[in-house]
């Protein structure tokens, strides 16, 4: 099974549990890692807390960018940013919802949730 048939979900403003700064480091050192790997994700999808990771201000966004222009999909939550009142903070990726979402993991041969 190769990553280009993979979709990463991303729903925490970060990575793993602990103090927010440790999450962002990790999640940024993760997507360093990722831009370097010459097969990719298919898709990254994007929901509940990890839509901080596409708006304004975050600190991955440039890796982020980098990953779309290598193709890979970067689907946001509509639903998500409209909660929080993020929709206009938006700076990369396909505001989506829930259903692209769920069609990006039926087509996926392995979801990963980070």
């Amino acid at each position: 099974m190769s990553m280009d048939d993979t979709v990463l979900i991303l729903n925490n403003n970060g990575m793993g549990k602990g103090p927010q700064e440790l999450q962002l480091t990790l999640i940024g050192k993760y997507l360093e890692l990722l831009n370097l790997q010459s097969e990719l994700p298919a898709a990254i999808c994007f929901y509940t807390e990890g839509v901080y990771l596409v708006v304004e201000g975050s600190p991955v966004i440039e890796k982020l960018r980098l990953l779309e222009e290598k193709g890979v999909r970067l689907i946001v939550c509509s639903t998500c940013l409209n909660y929080l009142g993020l929709v206009d903070k938006v700076r990369i990726g396909i505001i989506g919802g829930m259903g692209d979402i769920l069609t990006a993991q039926w087509q996926a041969g392995k979801v990963i949730t980070l």
